[in-house]
């Protein structure tokens, strides 16, 4: 059983495991009541999920990890996740309106991602692990022989003709040589393939100005201007500034379309 588990911008999601729940990633610092009021919406307890992986260690994808495993919440890491546990801790440092709490590493549970598939099994998974690289060196893809995947910020299908010679089309040929059914992404909507395996139904979006609009945030914001001044240059409001120029200083080489799936405009 999958749960597509939203409760701020980050997708996230819960799989029924033997016993427990595994939860998928994580979202930024200073959203752990709203975690804690999506929990109890589903009709379950924190205790019930058991383990937590996380796909990649940027901020939006591991900001209340510690908060969750001090309520019993396993963490576990692949090996070759290990080195990179710390990376966004001097970004929440800086960020002095988030609480956050570095992960406490005695507690994680380190696991050869050659073994992921024996101790997915273990509690109750049919699946394994993959290491993905291409939108960060740490990036790793749950996929269940169900036929589901879940790749945290690996670019979408749709970027794919984009990123031919790339480590992103090296990590999507692993990726797509297991077939899967569904792609499962952290911020676009989720991808359901047909029978020609890399095609898919989700839609792009196609408002011109928006896509323009966001693209001179992008260039404001290499600029160096102010969240005042971007605002007085381009009549955007400051949550949306906001939410542009963090999709755009946390995902290196992201596109405008990128950030758009991200900030969910569709739905704005």
């Amino acid at each position: 059983m999958i749960t597509e588990f939203k409760y701020a911008k980050t997708n996230t999601y819960l799989i029924k495991g033997k016993d427990k729940y595994i939860l998928f990633d994580t979202d930024w610092a200073g959203t752990f009541p709203l975690f804690c009021k999506a929990v109890k919406k589903q009709g379950i307890k924190v205790q019930d999920i058991g383990y937590l992986f996380i796909s990649h260690f940027h901020p939006d994808h591991m900001g209340i990890a510690q908060e969750i495993a001090d309520l019993g919440v396993q963490i576990v890491v692949m090996d070759i996740q290990r080195n990179f546990i710390h990376n966004a801790d001097q970004i929440f440092m800086k960020e002095k309106r988030s609480n956050f709490i570095p992960i406490d590493d005695s507690n994680v549970k380190l696991v050869n991602i050659s073994d992921s598939r024996i101790f997915l099994n273990e509690i109750g998974i049919a699946g394994e692990i993959i290491h993905t690289p291409g939108h960060s060196d740490d990036s790793i893809s749950l996929y269940l022989d169900e036929g589901f995947m879940f790749v945290g910020d690996l670019n979408p299908l749709y970027e794919l003709e984009a990123r031919k010679g790339t480590q992103i089309a090296d990590s999507w040929e692993i990726l797509l040589s297991y077939k899967p059914k569904a792609v499962y992404y952290g911020h676009a909507k989720a991808a359901f393939l047909d029978k020609s395996v890399g095609k898919t139904s989700l839609e792009r979006v196609s408002d011109k100005e928006v896509y323009a609009l966001v693209k001179r945030i992008m260039k404001c914001v290499d600029k160096g201007y102010s969240a005042e001044i971007i605002q007085k240059k381009t009549g955007a409001d400051a949550e949306f500034i906001a939410d542009v120029a963090r999709m755009y200083l946390t995902h290196q080489n992201v596109s405008v379309q990128g950030i758009l799936d991200r900030i969910e405009i569709k739905n704005r």
